[in-house]
């Protein structure tokens, strides 16, 4: 069974154009995040999945650098993007990771691929963040390819093909449904990058963190916040967006 992690990315995020890119400590925030995600015990590949427009070059000589595989595809049919990835590399699994999380444990989405992978009865969809315990930063879904190719051909709204997985959800008298919980709700810490607030939470952290602990986790992260309280108003005024935009 071929695991395979997918990261969509873009450098045209309607909030903060060019995140994915923006440096701390003289690195890229999708270099960082690339960096974690090969760390990941249970999935065998990463492919960094971005689009077919000029904008996006960038990533994709980024991946080139890294030695990570790349496929360049629809910028607003992300349901295409990520099925012809999976198909292309041969995915029985599907690991789906938005860009905007540079800060992602990778023993977080170990934990995840284990829950679907073992799951009894199995699953076809499992995630950490339907039911939102982890802070988010942390998102990790888990999905067939075979219900990767189903959902390529059933999802015709705009809304299911731009964000990739809510026909899974929205649809649970035809999909079996696994989440995966924290033991404690820390679900009111925002480490994802979607506004410039996000950015300079996720710089601190880094700045604070990579430079004496560069495998950090989940929980020295959580540590951190707990010896610097105040962070967590860096952005707490940020709304979220819909689930899944980029």
């Amino acid at each position: 069974m071929r695991i395979l992690i997918v990261v969509q990315a873009r450098m045209t995020s309607t909030r903060l154009p060019g995140k994915v890119l923006k440096k701390v400590l003289g690195k890229p925030l999708l270099e960082y995040q690339l960096e974690r995600l090969k760390r990941v015990s249970n999935a065998d590949d990463v492919v960094v999945a971005t689009t077919t427009n000029l904008t996006d070059d960038p990533i994709v000589t980024l991946c080139n650098q890294l030695n990570v595989s790349s496929y360049r595809g629809s910028e607003e049919d992300v349901l295409s993007r990520y099925y012809e990835s999976a198909q292309l590399f041969d995915a029985d699994v599907v690991v789906r990771i938005t860009s905007d999380c540079p800060l992602i444990d990778p023993m977080v989405v170990d934990q995840v691929i284990h829950a679907y992978c073992l799951a009894s009865p199995a699953k076809d969809y499992v995630a950490n963040c339907l039911e939102r315990t982890y802070p988010r930063g942390m998102d990790t879904e888990v999905f067939s390819f075979r219900v990767l190719k189903q959902i390529h051909a059933q999802a015709t709204s705009k809304a299911d093909r731009e964000h990739v997985t809510p026909y899974i959800y929205r649809h649970p008298e035809q999909y079996r449904i696994g989440h995966v919980r924290h033991c404690e709700d820390q679900s009111q810490h925002r480490w994802t990058v979607d506004t410039m607030e996000d950015f300079l939470l996720v710089k601190v952290m880094l700045e604070n963190l990579y430079p004496t602990l560069p495998y950090f986790s989940m929980e020295d992260c959580l540590r951190l916040h707990e010896q610097n309280p105040e962070w967590i108003r860096i952005n707490s005024n940020i709304k979220q967006k819909a689930y899944g935009e980029t």
